[in-house]
């Protein structure tokens, strides 16, 4: 059996499952989501507990119980408490903002760049008080889009190994290296 399939979803008050062919909707108090799941999938709701079960004990059957387990817990969990992911900016001149709802950056590029946020997915940006580094915040219902937001805003200047500039998730650890140590007063003689 799949621990991770086999363990039941508590369904918080307010939240509502509707199942179709080959696709569920979550209702609950931030919002709704709907994702296709696949069709052999069997999904029951009794006294406020999800439970997912698998039709055999096939690979592609154990394979799609645990990702279909997996992706229905965050579902609930996306229209309870949504998700969020938060960048932090580094590097001198470096900066974030907002525009209306679009996110607005500034790092080391000749011009500006400016984000408009997909459907679901709000942008914040701000300051830390004690170290004045910017920072963004990307929240949504959808933890997949969440991910993937963040993921393409991180792309856009990577954090460098030599001084450490660029965006990097909160808490990442970006491992550093040494610079060139040529020979002190070397001339490039003989």
């Amino acid at each position: 059996m799949s621990r991770i399939g086999k363990r039941p979803i508590p369904l918080p008050g307010g939240v509502q499952i509707t199942q179709g062919v080959g696709e569920i909707t979550v209702k609950g108090p931030k919002g709704s989501l709907t994702k296709p799941i696949s069709p052999e999938m069997r999904i029951t709701v009794s006294d406020g507990v999800l439970t997912v079960e698998r039709p055999s004990d096939s690979k592609e059957h154990r394979s799609l119980h645990g990702l279909t387990r997996t992706i229905v817990a965050n579902m609930v969990e996306g229209v309870t408490n949504g998700f969020s992911r938060t960048l932090e900016v580094h590097g001198v001149g470096y900066r974030s903002g907002l525009s209306g709802e679009n996110l607005t950056l500034s790092v080391g590029f000749s011009h500006g760049i400016e984000i408009a946020p997909p459907p679901g997915i709000v942008f914040e940006a701000g300051q830390e008080q004690q170290t004045r580094l910017p920072f963004v915040v990307i929240r949504g219902l959808d933890k997949e889009l969440v991910g993937q937001t963040a993921a393409q805003i991180r792309r856009l200047r990577k954090p460098e190994p030599y001084k450490g500039k660029g965006i990097r998730y909160r808490g990442e650890q970006v491992r550093r290296k040494a610079g060139k140590s040529g020979k002190a007063g070397a001339k490039g003689g003989k």
